[in-house]
């Protein structure tokens, strides 16, 4: 056994292949409501003519979802998990531990990268559209005041607010904001009939004003500035409806 602070190389022999995982931040999080040891899902490695296919299922009682107040969501995690096989890519990467007395130990050597994905579902695209909406609202914080407020407010003829939205409608061609949720809609909506748009036309089918469309656009989406689509918009990955590929040998 090492010293502390040194390497512990016991076993490193036994040349020990391990997988180099990635998933999706919203399963690491319900991962982490599991019970003690339980367990979070299942495995599946198959063959398919030649081909090796991985999937992974999530357990049923971790699939519920909660808002930003603790209480349950109308909408549940996606339960099937294809994995898309990558190469290590001449690397060599090593998986190391840290015990409570600083002590690192050399636990094996990857030799499988993975990227464990949703299955493309309606299910998946509606938790998307939550996570967006949960992370737009804002932290209520409450405040304990030492006195009675007693600051009397006199009446306006137009507030500055009332001012600045009538200026910015006229600025806007009388293009009035819609809740962020109702673009957001309509936005997946677009992109699911085609793949890439300029904000010409994103404009004229959402009927919103340009920056603010540009601003919700800019959390789901990629603007080409390059290419055969330069100059067009598409939704980022983690919001398409893909198809997975096996890119394994």
């Amino acid at each position: 056994m090492s010293e502390k602070g040194e390497l512990d190389l016991t076993g490193v022999k036994q040349n020990t292949g391990m997988w180099l995982v990635k998933v999706p931040k919203y399963l690491s999080q319900q991962w982490s409501k599991a019970s003690g040891r339980g367990e979070v899902g299942k495995l599946r490695i198959a063959k398919n003519q030649g081909r090796t296919e991985v999937s992974f299922t999530l357990n049923e009682e971790l699939a519920s979802i909660s808002d930003i107040g603790g209480k349950p969501a109308a909408v549940s995690a996606p339960r099937e998990h294809p994995f898309l096989l990558q190469n290590v890519g001449g690397q060599t990467l090593t998986v190391f531990t840290e015990s409570s007395t600083d002590k690192l130990s050399l636990e094996g050597i990857v030799v499988q990268r993975a990227e464990c994905r949703p299955a493309a579902s309606e299910n998946y695209m509606k938790l998307k559209r939550f996570q967006i909406e949960e992370s737009s609202k804002p932290v209520r914080l409450s405040q304990q005041l030492d006195k009675a407020v007693t600051t009397n407010y006199k009446p306006v003829a137009n507030h500055q607010y009332n001012i600045e939205y009538e200026k910015k409608k006229k600025e806007d061609g009388k293009r009035a904001r819609a809740d962020k949720q109702q673009v957001l809609d309509m936005l997946f909506s677009a992109f699911e009939k085609h793949q890439y748009y300029n904000i010409k036309d994103l404009v004229d089918i959402t009927k919103q004003p340009v920056i603010y469309l540009k601003e919700i656009l800019r959390e789901i989406g990629i603007y080409n500035v390059k290419g055969t689509h330069k100059n067009t918009w598409e939704l980022k990955p983690e919001y398409r409806h893909y198809q997975v590929e096996d890119k394994s040998d």
